[in-house]
């Protein structure tokens, strides 16, 4: 009986048309040159020490992840990273400052540096590895997070996300209400030519 309402469920769910795919997939390619930016993929790292700067060069002083993404005991993030950036005046090199500053948790690091758009793709929607957040949720997350935001106002000599957030959020919005299709290992290997 289950498995019958499981299969119920299933075929009611909403057709998606090759167009809204093709458009989706499009709109992942927007979200893909966001995430993959070093204001995303400095803190989404696969190791436990943080990048920065545009050349994505490792944390100075030795910094790491710690047991929950705030810093070593003793050492948290927030003894450099204020809730919002330094005074011009500190310099163009000053720390960045932004709400809740932190790397994601050791067991949900959404490391994505260098990954192919299909296993990007894979990845931001697995509740196992995104923190378990749904569509709406992740939309949320992209539209609303302060330290999200602070891609886009990040202060000194820092470049910003160059896709402005509105475009980013809606192709988003675009790529989850389509059910998020990821691009085909042959289409990412192909430099997406196919998407």
């Amino acid at each position: 009986m289950m498995s019958l309402t499981v299969l119920l469920l299933v075929a009611c769910k909403p057709r998606i048309s090759e167009e809204q795919k093709a458009q989706a997939l499009t709109a992942f390619a927007t979200v893909e040159q966001v995430f993959q930016h070093p204001r995303c993929s400095n803190c989404h790292i696969p190791g436990d020490a943080p990048l920065q700067f545009d050349a994505q060069a490792p944390h100075a002083m030795n910094v790491v992840r710690g047991p929950d993404g705030k810093g070593a005991p003793g050492l948290p993030c927030s003894t450099c990273h204020g809730e919002q950036n330094s005074p011009a005046s500190y310099g163009p090199h000053a720390p960045p400052g932004a709400p809740h500053w932190q790397l994601p948790p050791p067991d949900q690091k959404m490391a994505w540096i260098g990954l192919p758009a299909d296993q990007l793709c894979a990845m931001i929607q697995d509740k196992d590895r995104n923190g378990g957040r749904d569509f709406d949720a992740l939309l949320k997350h992209v539209a609303e997070d302060k330290l999200v935001l602070w891609g886009w106002n990040p202060g000194g000599e820092r470049a910003p996300v160059p896709v402005p957030h509105d475009r980013f959020v809606a192709a988003f919005k675009t790529w989850a209400e389509a059910g998020g299709p990821c691009p085909s290992p042959d289409a990412t290997a192909a430099g997406g030519a196919a998407r």
